[in-house]
């Protein structure tokens, strides 16, 4: 078995629609990832390199410094109200920690799959995201590619 882990930090801002306590207005969090991907054998590009740690990283740092919503949010999704490339549109109804290690995971695996796309490979690729000091969240799951 072989494993690649990076890690990363990130600045974001963001709010809970619908939350009944103070998460509900706009608040920032200085987030700390770690992406495990592990499988077998990694293939190796013309560089005897399997994944780049700088790509991995790059996943989550495109999230630094910007505003992260769910299509509920129109008021950050205006345009004219906010530029679209300071903002980040996460799937599902909130973005909670548990949306951002999925959005991170998610292209964590489009990343693989255009490095080395079609081989059969199944990779476990695990996604931990601290939002606070105390909070965490982790994902785990496989992708064959």
């Amino acid at each position: 078995m072989e494993k690649i882990i990076v890690h990363s930090h990130f600045h974001t801002g963001h709010r809970q629609l619908g939350y009944p306590g103070k998460c509900k207005w706009v608040h920032g969090h200085t987030w700390r990832g770690t992406v495990t991907v592990s499988c077998e054998a990694f293939p190796r590009d013309e560089l005897d390199m399997a994944l780049d740690f700088g790509d991995l990283k790059a996943v989550m740092r495109f999230l630094d410094h910007k505003m992260l919503v769910t299509e509920q949010d129109s008021t950050f999704l205006n345009s004219e109200l906010f530029e679209p490339e300071g903002v980040v549109l996460l799937k599902g109804k909130g973005p909670s920690v548990e949306n951002v290690a999925l959005y991170v995971w998610e292209h964590v695996v489009a990343h693989i799959q255009d490095k080395f796309p079609g081989r059969g490979i199944t990779y476990t690729v695990e996604v931990l995201i601290q939002e606070t000091e105390n909070n965490i969240f982790v994902v785990e799951k496989t992708a064959t590619i």
